[in-house]
């Protein structure tokens, strides 16, 4: 399925919402590509769209990308060394598997908004509001390719 039809456009309203309402409870920063095809390994797909989205840079290395696949039908969750640093060892594949449920049930923007909330609520705990905190990162889905 190519990637700007993998969400129906209410599907992407409620992901972009999830993203601004997790980023209002925490400092961290949230953002969704959606790509045609992941290559050969998925996660260093992931990782190659996070420097290209400059995801890297947020000041507090507090980033967290969710990297769809859509016509390989496979996704990665990752975050900056910020809040690598903090979070639970299992804790990515705790979302990953949140979303698999929905995923199994072609649910798909159910399932990243899950997972969305999820990190939302982690990256509370860990990266809490401050004062004069700045929106570092559109909140817009992107669809940059693999490379």
């Amino acid at each position: 399925m190519e990637a700007k039809s993998f969400l129906s456009v209410e599907e992407c309203r409620n992901v972009i919402d999830a993203i601004a309402e997790a980023e209002n409870n925490c400092s961290g920063e949230i953002r969704v590509n959606i790509a045609n095809n992941a290559g050969e390994n998925v996660m260093e797909s992931a990782v190659n769209v996070f420097y290209s989205l400059e995801m890297d840079k947020t000041q507090r290395k507090n980033g967290v990308l969710f990297f769809i696949a859509s016509e390989d039908r496979r996704f990665a969750v990752i975050g900056d060394e910020g809040i690598n640093n903090v979070v639970p060892e299992n804790f990515w594949n705790d979302v990953c598997a949140l979303m698999i449920e929905y995923f199994k049930k072609e649910e798909y923007g159910a399932g990243l908004v899950a997972g969305i909330k999820k990190c939302g609520e982690k990256l509370a705990e860990f990266f809490p509001p401050v004062d004069n905190d700045i929106d570092e990162l559109p909140n817009e889905i992107a669809y940059e390719d693999a490379k």
